[in-house]
């Protein structure tokens, strides 16, 4: 019996009104895999996460993730999301270990009590962030990039197959964007899936072994060496293809 692939994206649409957000979308990711999604600020990135998650209802497409609809997988703990930027009351007296902890939600009872297995992966996590010394530490006092390894260390307690990393690299200093790429690479060592929107294209042949390059639809996906050609790349971030209805930015 074939394996499905992990993320599996067909033919799908999605309007904001009627705002043309993502035009015929084709996305297949295998398992063990890690996919770069590139494209200009307004190019549908964070639309196609929200959509592959079910938090966007498309149009009209097929989606599955390792064979499953999104909100059975979501249900059954089978993929992640760390986005972008979070909503979050810095002010609030929450710790750091706090915030990791909400990762283990699905795991735990109706009465949210927190069992050994809980505190073992949230330790395990914040290790693999380096974020151990800190655990203690209101969440709002850590820098940038301290903040983006704790949410990315919450997403990683969840044990999920598959990872939805919405630029993980933006304001983050060069000390935790080598942790985070460490951890990357250690993650997709293990099996894990992993789809990361990025700005950085430098890092993008070590991290990935494909990448699909997005101006609202599918301008190329292939290898970081096919896609990162030069001619590619005009396609998107010099010339972005004319689309239908007014221009919109997620």
């Amino acid at each position: 019996m074939n394996t499905p692939p992990a993320i599996h994206v067909t033919n799908t649409t999605v309007h904001y009104g009627h705002v043309l957000a993502l035009d015929n979308i084709d996305l297949h990711v295998e398992t063990g895999t890690t996919c770069a999604l590139l494209g200009t600020n307004g190019s549908g990135k964070s639309t196609l996460f929200k959509t592959i998650l079910g938090l966007t209802r498309p149009d009209h497409g097929h989606i599955r993730i390792l064979g499953h609809t999104h909100n059975k997988a979501r249900r059954s703990g089978l993929l992640t999301y760390m986005p972008q930027s979070e909503q979050v009351d810095w002010t609030f007296p929450l710790r750091v270990r706090d915030v990791i902890m909400m990762g283990r939600y699905g795991h735990m009872g109706p009465r949210r009590r927190p069992r050994p297995t809980d505190h073992q992966a949230v330790d395990q996590a914040l290790e693999q962030t380096g974020l151990t010394q800190l655990a203690h530490r209101q969440i709002g006092a850590l820098s940038g990039g301290q903040r983006k390894r704790a949410f990315l260390a919450r997403a990683l307690t969840q044990n999920a197959d598959i990872l939805l990393l919405d630029e993980p690299f933006a304001g983050v200093d060069k000390n935790s964007e080598s942790t985070i790429i460490d951890l990357l690479l250690h993650m997709r060592a293990l099996g894990h899936t992993l789809l990361i929107s990025t700005h950085d294209l430098t890092q993008v042949p070590t991290l990935c072994d494909q990448a699909l390059l997005l101006q609202r639809r599918v301008i190329a996906h292939g290898t970081p060496e096919q896609v990162l050609r030069p001619q590619t790349l005009m396609q998107a971030f010099e010339n972005p293809t004319p689309q239908k209805g007014p221009t919109w930015t997620p």
